[in-house]
This record gives C-alpha cells, sequence and structure tokens, in this order.
C-alpha cells in the first residue's frame, strides 16, 4: 500500500486572537516557561518527546480571517489528580462548562480559553 503521509500527529493549532496574551494564558496552564520570542503567526509548545505539539496561530498575515470556536473540545489534557486540576484552571481563572464529571475509567471537565476555544481536562484510571 502507497503511504505518503506519515502516520502521527505533529501539532494541533489552537486559533486565537492575541498571541501574546494567549501564549502568557498557556503557559500558566501547563506550567511551562515560554520560551524565545512571541511574534505571529504561531507559537508552539512543547509537549514532551515524541508528543504533538500545541501550535497557538493569530493568523495575522490572514486578512479578514474571523475565529469561530468550535462548541466541542479541541483535545484533552491529562492529569494525573482531576481535582488539583481543576483547582489550577479555577486560579488562573477561567469560564468552566461543567464541573468534573466521574465516570467509571475516567473523570473529566471542560473550559474555554480565553478566545472560547474548549479544553478538556481528564484523569484516566486504566
Amino acid at each position: 500500500m502507497k503511504k505518503p503521509i506519515a502516520n502521527r500527529v505533529d501539532t494541533i493549532f489552537i486559533h486565537v486572537m492575541d498571541l501574546q496574551k494567549s501564549v502568557e494564558w498557556y503557559s500558566q496552564l501547563l506550567g511551562v516557561e515560554v520560551k524565545g520570542e512571541v511574534h505571529g503567526p504561531i507559537y508552539t509548545f512543547n509537549m514532551g518527546e515524541g508528543r504533538p505539539g500545541l501550535t497557538l496561530d493569530n493568523h495575522c498575515f490572514d486578512e479578514g480571517y474571523e475565529l469561530k470556536p468550535l462548541n466541542q473540545p479541541l483535545f484533552n489534557l491529562s492529569a494525573s489528580d482531576i481535582h488539583e486540576a481543576y483547582q489550577h484552571v479555577k486560579d488562573i481563572g477561567t469560564k468552566f462548562l461543567s464541573d468534573i464529571q466521574h465516570y467509571p475509567d475516567l473523570s473529566e471537565f471542560t473550559f474555554k480559553d480565553p478566545d472560547g476555544n474548549i479544553i478538556m481536562i481528564c484523569t484516566c484510571f486504566s
């Protein structure tokens, strides 16, 4: 079988309006320092060896670009302690869409970033 496309995800794009503000917010969310200068159109957070990056994109060169956040999570982030993660997200100031939901194999909650993008945080029990 012909395979011209690699079987991996290199980065997840998050569309934002104010790159500097979003980089600072995601830096707090992820607990990582900003490396290098922040200038458009993109900034990528390294999420660990072998994992896709999170790339913030402000479309500064796309005249007339209009941000239209989806009404479901773009991706999920993992947390070893869902309650500690919930408190951390609360502390950085955000709009929650759900309280912690508990299921047999995971717990999760959802919230919005400063641009209205929905993010989920999960703790898996398997």
